[in-house]
């Protein structure tokens, strides 16, 4: 009888065996508590103390992933993070029902005709946009198969075809600015503004981006040049025979379709300027304050827009969830989507990530059974103990060096940011790092490993298009994994002492 392969399983399973296993170390590890800091919220360090154990069972097992989603007495629930994740899977299934991204992608590789290089910068621009804002990934793998046969026919080869869609996208997702299924739920853990770390999220990602693009460049201009440096040299000439497409046949994007990719980067816009906190940036910048105070000053107009409206610079989860719902309202408008036609694909696009909103509440579970079970300030002493001596950079460091073998454990970053964020983040105050740092060195390890992780869909998904398999792309990628880690390492190191 053949033996069953191994299979890992899932993120939910995953999570669930870790509830277990915290549930059981309650009834080991020592009880305790610190003092709060009723201004901050925070710990106060030197203040741990211990108390009579509050060991979980069965029934707090299985009541975890619920209270994890709607909250008690010892922990916030993550209904408002999973709500917005709904949300913007609405918003993604309006916007993908349109074709627009689709469109626009192929329109921009019909109109470089000639100019085909240029499409490696531009094209791997655009997806790392799509991958730090609204975490751009598996819907990559549409693209493979029109830029292989384009990047074949100008003389480079099907591993450049697919770095440009898979790097460019995971560098976005590493370097995630306002990314709602890492950022946002980062942030959501630690009771942060995404907006808190933007600025320096961002020149993580032109850094970053900037040195894969050289990296993907200098590849296609070696294949270029001779096409025998192409990792796929032997087997060229049946690529070249199978990936045949006349470019075209790809339609022109419509005007309906330009319409909807405005409104669609409008949008990111919005969330960005209402996410940064203007005014804690600088008293004076104060305009969205006082712009929306002489808005609903207006008589009738103010009542019609609502005395409550919360100004840009000081939006969270339901400000940004709401402009979720306003903005695919107003693309099916533009678009000419019939009512029935909206709510089905909205709701269509909502269940596609049902997954991601349940799983960020079974991993917000892990943190109900240490809170109840009166442990997470137990371990944080221990953390406190250990960290007394290290500084911040290298706090930031290990962060960063923890959470790579987590992402392969659990490749759910919703999940691994609500499983561990509650007790890394607190633990980086220790040692002095702010708590935006904590979510960059966890982005910047989650990505990094869904560059290269078997597990991942959009990476098994490019190999297998482009029939070749994982030991060709660790060959290509091998180099710039290793750069990668070292910029982000130094790159941290410095933040976490900024």
């Amino acid at each position: 009888m053949k033996k069953k392969a191994f299979e890992m399983p899932t993120a939910y399973t995953v999570l669930f065996l870790i509830t277990i296993a915290v549930a059981i170390f309650t009834w080991i590890i020592p009880a305790g508590s610190y003092q709060i800091d009723p201004e901050t919220g925070n710990f106060i360090a030197g203040t741990y103390e211990q108390i009579p154990r509050q060991p979980q069972g069965l029934w707090d097992v299985f009541m975890a992933p619920i209270v994890g989603m709607v909250g008690d007495a010892n922990t916030g629930g993550a209904i408002d993070i999973s709500l917005f994740i709904l949300f913007i899977g609405g918003l993604l299934g309006i916007v993908n029902k349109t074709g627009a991204f689709d469109a626009g992608v192929a329109s921009i590789i019909k109109s470089r005709k000639g100019k085909e290089k240029s499409l490696i910068p531009i094209l791997m621009i655009i997806f790392a946009v799509g991958g730090t804002t609204f975490g751009l990934a598996e819907e990559t793998l549409a693209f493979f198969p029109i830029l292989i046969p384009v990047m074949l026919a100008v003389g480079f080869d099907s591993i450049v075809a697919i770095a440009v869609p898979l790097i460019g996208s995971q560098i976005g997702c590493l370097a995630s600015t306002v990314n709602p299924f890492s950022t946002g739920v980062a942030s959501g853990m630690l009771g942060i503004s995404p907006g808190e770390g933007l600025f320096s999220r961002i020149i993580l990602l032109i850094i970053l981006l900037a040195i894969s693009i050289w990296y993907v460049y200098r590849y296609a201009s070696k294949v270029e040049k001779d096409p025998k440096n192409s990792l796929l040299y032997e087997q060229r000439e049946a690529d070249l025979a199978h990936f045949k497409m006349n470019i075209e046949d790809i339609q022109d994007i419509s005007a309906k379709q330009k319409q909807v990719l405005f409104l669609f980067v409008l949008t990111f816009v919005i969330l960005v300027v209402g996410l940064v906190p203007w005014s804690a940036i600088n008293p004076n910048w104060t305009f969205f304050e006082s712009f929306t105070q002489w808005l609903v000053n207006i008589p009738v107009l103010g009542g019609l827009l609502g005395k409550s409206m919360a100004p840009l610079g000081t939006w969270y989860f339901s400000e940004i969830t709401m402009l979720m719902l306003v903005m695919s309202i107003a693309i099916a408008f533009f678009y000419g989507m019939k009512e029935k036609e909206f709510i089905d694909t909205f709701l269509g696009g909502a269940a596609d990530f049902v997954g991601v909103a349940i799983v960020v509440a079974v991993a917000k579970g892990i943190q109900v059974v240490m809170n109840d079970g009166a442990i997470t300030a137990t371990i944080l002493h221990f953390g406190e103990q250990g960290l007394e001596n290290v500084s911040s950079s290298l706090f930031a460091v290990l962060v960063y060096l923890f959470y790579i073998p987590m992402s392969f454990l659990i490749p759910s970053t919703s999940g691994l940011a609500a499983a561990t964020m509650g007790i890394i983040g607190p633990m980086g105050e220790f040692s002095g790092v702010a708590k935006d740092v904590i979510i960059t060195a966890y982005q910047a390890a989650s990505g990094w490993a869904n560059l290269i992780t078997p597990t991942s869909a959009i990476v098994m998904g490019a190999v297998t298009i482009a029939h070749t398999d994982l030991r060709v792309w660790f060959k290509f990628v091998g180099k710039l994994m290793v750069i990668i880690f070292v910029v982000t390492m130094i790159y941290l190191a410095i933040l976490a002492i900024l």
